[in-house]
């Protein structure tokens, strides 16, 4: 029966093509506009390291203005960054598993004297960086830890730097100059694009990844220029990059790995007790509000997504409702026009199921049809009334022998205006049943 009920819902999508066309095509965009939206916010909404979820923190401190918040929309909330000073003092709390301080920075580099210098951007940051965010590596790895006591002049090169500099192949333990100094290459990256881009939201949440990677200590020592963001509660002189590190701004990132619920709570005693200790030396006068956030929280915290996102997702599915009613009013109008078919269906035996079946085949072929290509047929004078007359007939209908015909034919005319009046305005098309519909 399936395979009679799929014949009639082809024949009848190819009697109405136009009608059939127009419900594909409500369907395919709302179908399409919603995928896409609700595409683009998962890709928003993810947390590209959520099975570290539990262990890294992002640190924040609430060293802004004693007389005003840092948001007026979120009094509540702390700045998003540290100074230099409150960055360093959260390296040396003996709690974390692993801490990292970073900021951002800028180089121009110079692969070899005959190849044209490119400007790359820059991370300064430590060497718990690298297996803290489960970074990728192609070729070699991260700095140690000597590196970055020692402020060595190592670096870690992203994928596309190292194709651009030295081809992709293994350039570990090759040298490039940033900024006309020495680096030597420890590591290259695989392909490595966090999005969004959780572990600085300041410079861009759907920024791509830094193309370069050196110790955080060479930022001070070698006077390494401030690229990212850099926010001043207050006037300050700032004449040299080391005025910047002396003072009151925020342009630093702190994250930290706590491996245990416990090594969480000390270390949120260690930073309240931190800033105890700076307030009495007269910094950090604004309510205690310092907070640790997991990466879930930190992304809500910082509304990666934002308000327009939700809507426009919600809009999507709007436009997906009202897509399917228009539908859903194309299909009711299609299936009241075939009534009276429908009613000489009853009238020869169909039982109500199998019309309602055939009409959810018709919904689903609908629904899964491909534009394709089809011969057209034209019919004239009464032949053009007998398929559809040979389509109604169901599987079960009785079988007629020829000399039996047309009395049968008359009768069973009959018994339909009986069941369903209305049936007389239907074009006669039982008195010209082709003989193969006849005698199937």
């Amino acid at each position: 029966m399936f395979g009679y009920y799929l014949k009639l819902a082809w024949l009848s999508a190819r009697r109405t093509p136009a009608i059939t066309l127009l419900m594909i095509g409500a369907i395919a965009v709302g179908i399409g506009a919603t995928t896409t939206t609700l595409t683009v916010y998962h890709l928003m909404a993810s947390n590209p390291i959520a099975h570290r979820n539990d262990v890294l923190r992002a640190v924040t401190i609430d060293s802004w203005d004693p007389n005003r918040p840092a948001d007026d929309e979120h009094p509540q909330l702390a700045p998003t960054e540290l100074t230099y000073r409150d960055a360093v003092a959260m390296l040396e709390s003996g709690v974390a598993d692993r801490a990292v301080a970073m900021r951002k920075t800028s180089f121009t580099l110079e692969p070899d004297p005959t190849s044209k210098p490119f400007l790359v951007e820059g991370r300064l940051t430590g060497a718990d960086f690298f297996a803290m965010f489960d970074l990728p590596f192609a070729y070699g790895s991260g700095w140690d830890r000597h590196a970055d006591d020692g402020a060595d002049p190592v670096v870690v090169l992203s994928k596309g730097t190292n194709e651009k500099a030295f081809g992709g192949g293994d350039s570990v333990g090759k040298r490039i100059r940033l900024d006309s100094r020495e680096y030597r290459v420890v590591g290259v990256l695989a392909d490595w694009q966090p999005t969004p881009k959780f572990y600085d939201l300041n410079n861009g949440s759907f920024n791509e990844a830094e193309d370069v990677y050196v110790p955080f200590a060479l930022g001070k020592l070698l006077s390494l220029a401030a690229s990212g963001n850099v926010n001043c509660w207050k006037p300050e002189t700032l004449t040299s990059l080391a005025d910047l590190y002396g003072s009151e701004c925020i342009w630093h990132q702190v994250w930290v790995e706590l491996g245990s619920a416990e090594k969480v709570q000390r270390f949120q005693q260690y930073v309240d007790g931190y800033v105890a200790s700076q307030k009495r030396l007269g910094r950090l006068q604004r309510k205690t509000n310092n907070r640790l956030y997991d990466v879930n929280d930190w992304l809500e915290r910082n509304e990666v997504v934002g308000h327009d996102s939700r809507l426009l997702l919600e809009l999507s599915f709007a436009f997906l409702v009202v897509c399917i009613l228009n539908v859903v009013g194309l299909l009711l109008s299609r299936f009241l026009g075939a009534a009276g078919a429908s009613a000489l269906r009853r009238a020869l035996g169909a039982r109500r199921g199998e019309l309602f079946r055939q009409h959810l085949v018709e919904v689903g072929l609908i629904g899964a049809v491909r534009r394709r290509r089809r011969p057209r047929h034209r019919l004239a004078g009464t032949a053009r009334h007998a398929p559809a007359v040979h389509e109604l007939r169901p599987a079960h209908a009785p079988r007629f022998h020829d000399d039996r015909r047309g009395d049968c034919a008359r009768d069973s005319r009959r018994r339909a205006r009986r069941t369903v009046p209305g049936l007389a305005r239907v074009p006669r098309a039982a008195g010209q049943l082709p003989e193969d519909a006849m005698n199937a």
